[in-house]
């Protein structure tokens, strides 16, 4: 007749209180109470109908029986700790998390998914997105894609690309009521902001064209992420500050078009941002090199050392003849 397996609380109490020989430091130990400790214990002695320890002048031993049947109880609960160990790490072999920017995720990097899925069936992306600083020793997220210097102590930054700020709108508004064609026409047009960050960008660029900055601050509508400012401008709702990220896309499927020859090199860009311990790990390789080489358009994985740092040229056929950059 098979035994009962005696509780599992119990066996883990006994183990507790048998390494430390003490009631108290197994409970500290289990963050649990000195009584929860005791009736667990003396359930068990009952389940198993064998007495564990002996108290005597305030100190704690174990009975024969006890030293017995401890080895066993540690060897089985090293082996559990072992099998869910092997387990979890099986499973988040296969699994890679990364975190970025809604806007970012939404415009540029979703829809680029489905290749790299095509090219690694075999691992499962899930993808957070948050405006917060991540915090990898919470080990949720294996990389995250930032904008920045590159100067992230602690981590591995591997380059992706930078982006060049200029004006993007509907098509429909360069031969509207009032036709956007000339960057001093803007003063008829609505700008579309992403909350106090595009006014900035708004403002360098306006500098750039050598137009008063104070038409950054007109009557305007403004939105808290890019994706719905770039919407927006989809819409014909007015005139949106783009980034090369953000709407190239849309550039390039004519849903947008750069009424100016004048682009903004921004002083930053995006990373693959990761812990140093966990950078290279398969999964996350695997990810980073198909990402360098989707972004400068290699058929093949980029090596680590190959850089580019200038963005991709807008499609010839939406971009104007006489594009410059300031």
């Amino acid at each position: 007749m098979t035994a009962r397996l005696p509780s599992l609380n119990g066996l883990r109490a006994f183990e507790e209180a048998a390494r430390h020989l003490s009631f108290t430091l197994a409970a500290a130990e289990l963050n649990v109470t000195q009584t929860a400790i005791s009736h667990q214990i003396r359930r068990l002695e009952l389940e198993l109908g064998v007495k564990l320890f002996v108290r005597q002048n305030r100190a704690l031993t174990l009975t024969a029986e006890a030293q017995e049947y401890l080895p066993g109880v540690r060897a089985a609960f090293n082996d559990l700790k072992l099998a869910t160990d092997r387990l979890l790490r099986r499973d988040s072999d296969h699994v890679l998390t990364v975190s970025t920017l809604a806007s970012l995720a939404a415009k540029w990097l979703l829809p680029k998914l489905s290749a790299f899925q095509e090219a690694h069936p075999g691992i499962d992306v899930h993808i957070t997105t948050s405006t917060n600083l991540v915090d990898f020793r919470s080990g949720d997220v294996d990389a995250a894609i930032r904008y920045g210097r590159g100067q992230w102590p602690g981590l591995r930054a591997d380059w992706l690309m930078a982006d060049e700020l200029f004006p993007v709108c509907s098509p429909a508004l360069l031969d509207g009521k009032k036709p956007l064609q000339r960057p001093e026409d803007l003063a008829d047009h609505v700008l579309l902001h992403t909350s106090a960050a595009s006014n900035d960008d708004w403002r360098l660029w306006l500098t750039a064209a050598g137009l008063p900055t104070n038409l950054s601050k007109q009557p305007g509508v403004t939105f808290d992420l890019v994706f719905m400012t770039v919407q927006a401008a989809i819409d014909g709702m007015g005139v949106a500050m783009g980034r090369t990220s953000y709407v190239e896309a849309d550039i390039a499927k004519g849903r947008l078009v750069v009424p100016f020859d004048i682009a903004l090199p921004a002083d930053a860009g995006f990373y693959l941002v990761s812990p140093e311990a966990r950078a290279d790990a398969p999964k996350l390789s695997a990810f980073r090199h198909w990402l360098r080489a989707s972004i400068h358009g290699k058929g093949e994985e980029l090596g680590k050392g190959d850089e580019l740092r200038k963005p991709e040229p807008l499609p010839e056929a939406k971009q104007p003849a006489r594009r410059r950059r300031v």
